[in-house]
């Protein structure tokens, strides 16, 4: 994942973060949606991570969870 400056955090529309009124937790790549998902699980509060889960799912469907944590194995 590239590092992401604050000049280009900033550059970034709010359609690419899952909590757009705060600008937090961008969502513009996959790698940075899991990484949201992974931080909002550490540090949000239940409806944070409640957003930020249908931002992520919303955007990128093939991240959906698929039950106790483990995911769906390649046919």
């Amino acid at each position: 994942m590239a590092r992401l400056t604050s000049k280009k955090r900033s550059k970034l529309p709010k359609s690419s973060f899952a909590i757009k009124s705060q600008r937090k937790y961008p969502i513009d790549t996959k790698a940075r949606a899991r990484n949201a998902l992974a931080r909002v699980s550490q540090f949000g509060t239940k409806a944070q991570q409640k957003q930020v889960r249908a931002a992520v799912t919303k955007r990128y469907p093939s991240l959906k969870k698929t039950g106790r944590g483990r995911r769906k194995k390649k046919t």
